[in-house]
């Protein structure tokens, strides 16, 4: 008697407390939909998550992400859900989901983990993003709306809306806002409210509002007896033969079961296999199939016999298409939203030509104060000694090879690139003296053998450069505080680099322009360009002046080297990609002129890149048309835009 009433009692103990297990708060909740949770089905369980994420409870948050994670289990004896973890040897330590705490241990026999597939994960993951929007954590509130802008769902909307005005962050407001207004435009049940969103943001260049807006007038083909119903938001009859072709047409038939298919060759095939008698396809040998005519004279011979379907003429096909209308139908039923989405497209696309001019403009005018950078110095030699310097490329390269090497010593970036600018002139102008020294002057007013010359040296260069440095290409990294770009918007944007690549161009404009009008080497530059006999009987040595200026354009070769090293891979060859067009700036523009050489690189700068832009799929093919351009223009300028009078022009 005494073994029954204990039995009875631990029997009533264990009832009452499952009772009080199941009567606290999210238990409760949990309880009353458990039948969907155990189901775990996406077509059935959002009631269930809208349950617990709406429910008000602080456990919710924890119990949504427990149960996200496959950590939610619960007990086969009683029923009572637990979070649980594994404790080893095929036992779990369960917990409390309202309290946390610890609630003994389980067998894995005696509990169900309750597993959500994909599916269900994502949809707990977007109830989550309510509580992840005003989560303390600034990094937590940026991952919530990080995960709305890569999944723009219409649950996320109501969350999103409430969280903005307990938003403390400046930055993640604005964000949110914008985020807001996009999911206004793509899931609010007001019309009015979607127009005005719409309008709102309407001119915008972010890609995020193109990409919300694109899919509002999104149409799709749909065909009908007589025409649409008036619960449709038609966006345009298209007219058979007109705006619809004959294939089209019946295509979307076809595709709505209006109209059989055209035979195929595969069913053709498929035929004439399944029809084979003693050795024949419709009475036609199988040797002689292997002619087309005789497959469909075998094929013929089918479709009379009813063993195969007849091929359809043009005839039945205009005919079948003939009997319905074709419209465009809008997949957004509101026309109100449809109008302001198209509206705002234009005003959009609008806004987007103006600034890929703007970004296109500010591309050439970085490339052409490259060409400038390059061709500065080979137009102060050229123009004044008239020597036709093949080895300029040469020197650009030696001028990126000693930032590198000057990278190897210091490696500071900042420091290394403001010691290898001096450097880089140093080094280029020794060399370029030296060359002049001991080729150049043995080789005046004899120009191919000039030519000759300097192409010798160019290869030397290139083969001496592969020696020490290898064939593989060494970097000339910029300091950090020029890396990324400055972003004006979602268009137009430019990197650090070449913003300073520009400084340096307009420095060296404004330093050589001093040089050659407020220093006595620049006076005596330009007698001797003017008339060097009269140069020489005034007291000028036009020996000395030949060294020091082709001294002079081959150390700033040297700084353009270094400013080009930059961004281009620093090799053998760098210079080979910029001695022509450094040829052409200096020709273009106007020999032995500094104005000259800068609206020369400006010309090409520019025309380069809008032949890019009209062929982006063919380089070789913008190349082309830039060297039939200059030709052209050097038909009718032949001493480029600004022409001197002298020696270097020809008098």
């Amino acid at each position: 008697m005494t073994r029954f009433l204990a039995a009875g009692l631990l029997l009533l103990w264990g009832c009452l407390a499952a009772m009080a297990e199941t009567n606290r708060p999210m238990q409760h909740l949990l309880q009353t939909q458990a039948a969907l949770i155990e189901e775990s089905s996406r077509r059935t369980i959002q009631p269930a998550i809208t349950a617990l994420a709406d429910s008000g409870l602080a456990q919710a948050q924890e119990v949504l992400q427990v149960w996200q994670a496959k950590s939610l289990f619960r007990r086969t004896a009683d029923g009572v859900f637990f979070r649980a973890e594994k404790a080893g040897a095929g036992r779990y330590d369960l917990f409390d989901l309202d309290s946390g705490a610890a609630r003994g241990q389980a067998e894995k026999i005696e509990l169900m983990q309750l597993k959500p597939n994909s599916g269900v994960r994502a949809l707990i993951g977007t109830a989550l993003v309510k509580f992840q929007l005003n989560d303390p954590d600034l990094l937590t509130r940026q991952a919530a709306v990080t995960s709305i802008l890569r999944d723009p769902s219409s649950a996320a909307l109501a969350p999103l809306r409430s969280s903005i005005a307990t938003e403390t962050d400046l930055e993640l407001r604005a964000l949110k806002q914008r985020q807001e207004r996009l999911l206004t435009m793509l899931h609010d049940d007001d019309t009015d409210a979607r127009v005005a969103a719409i309008r709102e943001m309407s001119g915008d260049l972010g890609v995020d509002l193109r990409a919300t807006l694109n899919p509002l007038v999104k149409s799709e083909l749909r065909v009908y007896d007589n025409g649409p119903p008036d619960n449709v938001n038609v966006a345009g009859e298209r007219r058979l033969g007109r705006d619809i072709t004959l294939e089209a047409a019946y295509a979307a038939l076809v595709a709505r079961d209006l109209a059989p298919a055209q035979v195929l060759p595969r069913e053709v095939k498929s035929a004439l296999e399944a029809n084979i008698v003693a050795g024949r396809v419709g009475g036609v040998p199988l040797a002689r199939l292997s002619d087309p005519q005789e497959r469909l004279n075998a094929y013929d011979a089918l479709v009379r016999s009813n063993l195969a379907r007849p091929f359809l003429t043009d005839d039945e096909r205009a005919a079948a298409t003939a009997r319905y209308r074709y419209f465009d139908i809008y997949l957004t039923p509101s026309e109100p939203v449809t109008t302001a989405a198209m509206q705002a497209l234009a005003e959009t696309d609008t806004y987007v030509a103006f600034n890929q001019t703007a970004d296109l403009t500010l591309d050439a005018i970085s490339l052409a104060s490259i060409y400038f950078l390059a061709a500065i110095g080979l137009a102060i030699t050229f123009g004044v000694m008239g020597v036709i310097n093949m080895a300029h490329g040469e020197f650009i390269m030696m001028g990126a090879y000693t930032g590198y090497v000057v990278q190897l010593v210091i490696p500071n970036h900042t420091l290394s690139i403001l010691v290898a600018i001096p450097m880089a002139f140093a080094v280029t102008f020794g060399v370029g003296v030296a060359m002049e020294r001991l080729v150049i002057r043995w080789l005046y007013n004899r120009p191919l053998e000039t030519l000759l010359a300097t192409f010798g040296i160019s290869i030397a260069l290139q083969q001496l450069a592969k020696n020490i440095f290898g064939t593989q290409a060494r970097p000339l990294t910029a300091p950090g505080w020029l890396d990324g770009a400055w972003i004006v918007n979602d268009v137009v944007s430019i990197s650090y680099i070449r913003i300073a690549i520009f400084g340096m161009a307009l420095a060296f404009l404004a330093l050589l322009l001093f040089i050659m009008r407020r220093t006595r080497l620049g006076l005596e530059t330009r007698a001797v360009t003017q008339n060097r006999g009269m140069a020489a009987s005034m007291g000028i040595n036009p020996d000395r002046v030949n060294m020091l200026t082709f001294g002079l354009g081959s150390g700033i070769a040297g700084i353009a080297g270094v400013a080009i090293g930059l961004f281009a891979k620093v090799t053998s060859e760098l210079g080979n990609d910029y001695i022509v067009q450094s040829f052409m700036t200096v020709v273009v523009g106007g020999v032995g002129s500094i104005w000259g050489t800068l609206a020369g690189a400006v010309l090409i700068g520019f025309s380069q890149k809008g032949i890019e832009w009209l062929t982006p799929s063919n380089t070789l093919a913008a190349q082309t048309y830039m060297i039939v351009l200059i030709i052209i223009f050097i038909q009718f300028r032949p001493r480029g835009i600004v022409a001197l009078r002298g020696r270097a022009a020809g008098d």
